[in-house]
């Protein structure tokens, strides 16, 4: 033992290397008892839950976890080009015009689409020309669809196996002469814009029925450089006499056109309608009876929009010879060989610029009495 030094010191020294061996141990067996413990716990679970059926806290939390990568639709595009099964929906006019007016910017399809004829049906209630409908249909489901407008209060007795089962869309009251008239239509034109497929567009009646055949009319549309509205400058009283100063200075009466609410129009001019918030706001406020709104909104918002695309000629023959506020309706004794020779006949028109004797595809006001009549002329004089 060197001079000077304390033998506490040197005792202190030598007993560290024990306590440095002792503390890991001391953590192992702490170690080794917590996973006792764990195992003890999880045994006393499954054992509860195999008597109980009540599942714990532990094992409902298994469940939560989900992949990080989740796995994606073959086809990325089939939400947005595949046409919906069902048309009704929860959203208000606003949402729907906003979410119908999505235009693609890159103009050609990344995908095969061939383009439809959207068939609207403005109605009251029922569709009693329907079988007349259902035949003229028949073998073309790829090139057309079909919505329904009706009142709200109407509900719709369509078997499954019928073109019309599930085509109503979400509706309001529209009002004969009323800017509602004009709200159904552009509420028909933005639930069909939602099909991208859907490429026309052409307003029917409960009363309409088609004068040819599907490929006839289907070839006649798609093949026109112009949509089919009447868009009329007309200086007496039932054109610019119903022009109210107070639509100015969005319309001036220069301006201010006349035609047939039954059109036709390609997705661009449909679109225009679906996004109008310069002039709708005044014709719902200044065009009331006797301006009757529907003979007025849309020819004149086409006509400053986008004159140089329309025909300036509806496709939907009407008989006007009876006078009155309405045209002619016809019974079931008018539908003779005669008038249906007639409604083809002793016409001349203009089909992309150039001299045509087919003018019109669709007729009206028929009642639902002529169905019948309709049915035995239809091969012969309609083709289908």
């Amino acid at each position: 033992m060197e001079d000077g030094k304390d033998p506490t010191t040197i005792t202190t020294v030598i007993s560290r290397p024990n306590q440095s061996r002792a503390l890991p141990q001391r953590l192992i067996q702490l170690l080794v008892l917590f996973l006792i413990l764990c195992f003890t716990v999880s045994l006393f679970s499954i054992s509860m839950i195999r008597k109980t059926g009540v599942v714990t806290t532990v094992t409902t939390a298994i469940p939560i976890l989900q992949p990080c990568i989740q796995e994606q639709p073959i086809n990325n595009l089939d939400r947005w080009i595949t046409p919906r099964s069902n048309l009704i929906h929860t959203m208000s006019d606003k949402e729907l015009f906003w979410r119908a007016s999505f235009v693609p910017q890159v103009k050609r399809y990344p995908f095969a689409r061939v383009p439809k004829i959207a068939f609207m049906f403005l109605t009251i209630g029922p569709l009693p020309l329907a079988p007349l409908w259902e035949r003229f249909f028949k073998g073309y489901e790829s090139l057309y669809s079909i919505y329904i407008h009706s009142l709200p209060s109407y509900e719709p007795r369509f078997p499954s196996t019928s073109v019309f089962y599930n085509r109503q869309i979400p509706s309001q009251i529209a009002e004969w002469g009323r800017m509602s008239v004009c709200d159904a239509e552009r509420r028909l034109l933005a639930n069909a814009l939602l099909d991208i497929s859907n490429e026309y567009f052409i307003l029917v009646s409960e009363s309409c029925i088609p004068l040819y055949n599907f490929t006839t009319i289907y070839h006649y549309i798609t093949r026109s450089k112009y949509s089919f509205i009447g868009s009329f400058d007309d200086p007496g009283p039932y054109g610019r006499g119903r022009y109210d100063p107070n639509m100015l200075p969005e319309v001036n009466i220069s301006q201010w056109r006349k035609g047939s609410q039954w059109f036709e129009v390609n997705r661009k001019l449909a679109s225009i309608i679906i996004s109008d918030v310069t002039y709708h706001p005044k014709f719902s406020e200044f065009c009331r009876p006797p301006c009757y709104v529907d003979e007025h909104y849309f020819p004149t918002l086409l006509a400053i929009r986008a004159q140089n695309l329309l025909a300036n000629r509806s496709l939907t023959w009407v008989d006007w010879s009876r006078g009155g506020a309405h045209p002619a309706t016809f019974g079931a004794n008018d539908i003779t060989e005669a008038f249906m020779n007639k409604l083809h006949e002793g016409r001349e028109c203009l089909y992309n610029d150039e001299p045509s004797f087919v003018c019109y595809l669709f007729a009206r006001k028929f009642a639902p009495s002529t169905l019948q009549q309709l049915l035995l002329f239809a091969p012969e004089f309609l083709g289908y």
